[in-house]
């Protein structure tokens, strides 16, 4: 990969490398972010942040929050793939908002990106609910991905504060087992607020993504509405589109 621009803020290092057309985001070693204006899809895990709006009819996602925005990959899918009338992003990190704009071209009229601790902004936020409330905040430690907030009751009211009766809830785990203790499966109270939980998985990377939907979706719409979908129809060979689900709730 060749590197493109790299910047040292605060004893933090940052870099943007090209892979082939694609653009990656870097920080501490820690790979974040991927953009490819002729390939949307990133065959990684932000696809799988994506695609839980296709457990809905077309145009029931309009509001999205996505906590934790890096380069923007599942912005840019979002945007392409679903196009809600509104996303809110939130990222802390002002370099990653700048790399967003400037190397991975995150601006559109649809997009409002916030610089602002996310935890604290949504526990203020007093606007419009959301009909999909994406959770990817993550930093790095020793060069590995670590969860910025534990997905417990406090965190889940949060979320659930701020989501449509019929929304749902998207959050990326490092392992299996911090999705299964999460509040939205182990917690009986916040359990009981999701009539259905997913789990989404890749064979190219280790994350597991949690689905929490308040209303009742299915696998096979999901797939169904996929198939139809240009570009995303997992049947063909020519698909970047690679997951596995599994319902656990």
């Amino acid at each position: 990969m060749a590197l493109v621009w790299s910047k040292q803020v605060s004893g933090v290092q940052y870099e943007v490398r090209s892979a082939g057309k694609s653009i990656r985001l870097y920080t501490d070693g820690v790979f974040h972010s991927q953009y490819n204006p002729e390939q949307i899809l990133t065959g990684h895990v932000w696809d799988l942040l994506m695609i839980p709006a296709f457990f809905y009819p077309e145009n029931t996602i309009k509001r999205v929050l996505v906590l934790g925005v890096g380069g923007g990959a599942a912005l840019h899918m979002l945007r392409y793939f679903v196009s809600p009338v509104n996303i809110t992003g939130i990222e802390l990190n002002p370099v990653h908002l700048s790399v967003a704009r400037r190397f991975f071209n995150l601006k559109h009229k649809s997009i409002k990106l916030i610089q602002a601790n996310a935890i604290s902004w949504l526990e203020n936020y007093q606007g419009e609910k959301f009909d999909m409330i994406i959770d990817d905040l993550f930093t790095e430690e020793e060069g590995e991905p670590v969860s910025v907030v534990d997905a417990n009751v406090k965190w889940f009211s949060h979320m659930l504060k701020h989501l449509n009766k019929n929304g749902v809830i998207v959050r990326n785990f490092v392992s299996k087992e911090e999705l299964l203790v999460s509040a939205g499966i182990s917690n009986k109270v916040i359990s009981r607020k999701f009539a259905s939980v997913f789990q989404l998985t890749s064979c190219l990377n280790e994350n597991f993504v949690g689905v929490y939907a308040r209303s009742q979706i299915s696998s096979g719409v999901l797939r169904k509405n996929l198939i139809k979908t240009p570009k995303l129809n997992p049947e063909l060979k020519t698909s970047r589109l690679r997951y596995r689900i599994r319902k656990l709730a």
